[in-house]
């Protein structure tokens, strides 16, 4: 038995009917990872309308597939009634995503004259469009059910050909303009690495776009001119769509989801930093800090925190300031920065009162101390706990009191 390989345009036409749903289904999934952030978070507008951006595109490759377009004919009664809805479902989606970029490049604070202009006139014009494609379709004469190429076989009908080229064309102004407004911003100073990224997808993706329009407009073109290309409608012009949705997403996700990501993981980071300074304490406090199955990241970490400082406390009696000195100028001899130094020296006499506790007495000590440093630096201590050879080389410098020799950890 021999195969035949599919050329790329039989390969979209033999998967039209099942290929929106792709990114219908990748544009859910954005949607859903954003929910609990948009739940969360509900006061912050920009989330809210980068959740209803997701939403509204995702609507448009849902109502766009051949079969819902047939289910959506059958139950309205009116042949090729999906057509102006899904356009004007793909019109609100290029006006909101102008609305979108206009209020996240300018700031939810700018309440300038320009932008109340910018985005009243965006509103207005695409209201405008939408409501004129409903009335050509009212106007139009098109019996015959067109499930993949509306656009195409009705390109020389009258009414139906002004709406067919009136939502072509808003798609393409809208393409065009968020364009240049997202490439003129990649190109400012001082862009967060995250919002930078994030962009360059978002302007690939309406590139994109504009590809998509350039292969309808040729099909609906050469229809006029009595040609047949409608295969750059059908074929060409779904994966370029698909992709634009995919990109438009992601470009859209980065910046919030990078933040977030970046956020959690700086909470681990800091939560596994502390592990060696909390291991110390709890040779001071041996009970630790109870474990809690469903406690959030940053739970875990303001409760070893606060387990630490607690420590700490009681313990900066048996400090010796003298010591954690010349412990810091011991430090600075061997080479270590002034930093590192600081937070090896604090650290050497903390272990020296741990020593100096377990010898002693409760309520021995030298009274209350400034505990100022030591709280405020319990991640540089921790980390330099690590560090044990450089902690071995400060130690050995100063002479322990108590017994004569030097201290070696």
């Amino acid at each position: 038995m021999t195969t035949v390989a599919l050329t790329p345009v039989e390969f979209v036409n033999q998967f039209y009917p099942n290929f929106w749903w792709i990114p219908a289904g990748i544009l859910a999934a954005a949607l859903a990872i954003k929910l609990p952030s948009i739940i969360r978070l509900w006061k912050d507008p920009l989330l809210r309308a980068v959740g209803g951006l997701l939403l509204l595109a995702c609507a448009v490759f849902v109502f766009v597939a051949p079969s819902t377009i047939a289910r959506v004919n059958r139950l309205t009664g009116v042949a090729n009634f999906s057509g102006p809805w899904v356009y004007s479902l793909l019109t609100a989606f290029c006006a909101f995503c102008l609305l979108l970029i206009i209020t996240w490049r300018n700031g939810l604070a700018d309440r300038s004259d320009r932008t109340r202009r910018a985005m009243r006139g965006v509103v207005v014009v695409y209201s405008c469009v939408i409501a004129a494609m409903w009335v050509l379709f009212a106007l139009a004469d098109v019996p015959e059910e067109r499930l993949r190429d509306l656009d195409t076989y009705y390109a020389n009908t009258p009414y139906m050909r002004e709406m067919i080229v009136l939502y072509l064309l808003a798609h393409t102004v809208a393409a065009v303009v968020t364009n240049g407004l997202i490439w003129n911003w990649i190109r400012t100073d001082g862009l967060d690495s995250l919002l930078r990224w994030g962009l360059k997808f978002l302007g690939v993706g309406y590139a994109a776009q504009l590809f998509f329009d350039a292969a309808k407009l040729t099909a609906v073109a050469a229809r006029w001119a009595g040609h047949d290309l409608d295969w750059l409608s059908t074929a060409v012009a779904p994966p370029l769509a698909c992709l634009s949705a995919v990109l438009i997403a992601v470009g859209f996700i980065i910046p919030h989801a990078g933040q977030y990501l970046h956020g959690r993981w700086h909470v681990r980071l800091a939560y596994h930093e502390l592990r060696p300074l909390y291991q110390l304490m709890k040779t001071v406090d041996g009970d630790g800090v109870p474990f809690l199955l469903r406690a959030t990241p940053e739970l875990r970490l303001v409760r070893r925190e606060t387990f630490i400082r607690d420590c700490l406390l009681p313990l900066a009696r048996y400090v010796d300031e003298d010591r954690r000195e010349r412990y810091h100028e011991a430090a600075l001899a061997l080479g270590h920065p002034p930093d590192r130094a600081k937070a090896l020296a604090a650290t050497a006499a903390i272990l020296d009162a741990v020593d100096a506790r377990s010898r002693t007495k409760e309520d021995d000590g030298a009274g209350a101390r400034d505990t100022t440093d030591l709280l405020r630096e319990i991640g540089a201590v921790s980390r330099a706990l690590r560090r044990a050879e450089d902690l071995r080389a400060v130690r050995a410098r100063v002479p322990d009191p108590a017994d004569g020799r030097s201290l070696t950890g």
